[in-house]
């Protein structure tokens, strides 16, 4: 593991509300505690991040985890390692399967998703390559979504979509910042040694040539 390009903030420089959020992002998780003490340089970036998290990503209107999709499709997107090898308790401990995070860049040709689920990806897709869109694809989202659950998922999407693109500049790691905990982590990814040996198999998903 590297050195993070940002340095992370440690917790006994933060005030109590802010450790307070840390705590949470070790025991829950999305997001893990490194980004978070990458914010916490500048506490006004620490929070735009989130209080808005929690209420359009984990609270909010459309289902978790169909939110919880178009992050990990985000993060397949723009190659986001941080944030691609964490997951959503909530979503995977219920709605969702790790199976289900396999054919995400293919979505529309996958059985692993259902139609609405395939609208929430074709929505997030649209967002992050800047796609032109027509009646067809608009109608698609009206029958699949409410107006504010579309409005949800394109400021969740929008939001993840920024923070991943830059993230993933930063060369942060999991297991860095209050170590010991494995919340929200994907399979393999639990510690530091099981987190090398995944990303040393030829078939980690974001191999480097």
């Amino acid at each position: 593991m590297g050195t993070p390009r940002i340095s992370y903030i440690p917790l006994e420089k933060m005030d109590a509300a802010m450790r307070e959020e840390m705590e949470r992002c070790a025991r829950e998780g999305t997001p893990r505690p490194e980004s978070s003490a990458v914010r916490a340089h500048v506490p006004a970036a620490f929070w735009s991040f989130a209080n808005p998290w929690r209420d359009i990503y984990r609270n909010g209107v459309c289902d978790h985890a169909i939110k919880e999709l178009c992050r990990l499709y985000v993060s397949r997107a723009v190659k986001c390692e941080f944030c691609g090898n964490q997951r959503s308790l909530k979503a995977f401990g219920s709605a969702l399967e790790e199976k289900q995070t396999d054919d995400l860049v293919n979505f529309e040709r996958s059985s692993k998703y259902d139609e609405r689920q395939k609208a929430a990806l074709a929505y997030a897709e649209a967002i992050v390559w800047r796609l032109d869109t027509d009646d067809g694809f608009w109608e698609r989202m009206h029958r699949n979504f409410s107006e504010p659950e579309l409005v949800e998922l394109g400021c969740m999407i929008g939001l993840t979509l920024g923070q991943q693109s830059w993230l993933r500049l930063l060369d942060i790691e999991h297991h860095q910042v209050m170590a010991g905990t494995a919340a929200s982590m994907a399979p393999g990814f639990e510690s530091a040694a099981a987190l090398a040996q995944t990303k040393a198999d030829p078939s980690y998903w974001a191999k480097k040539a």
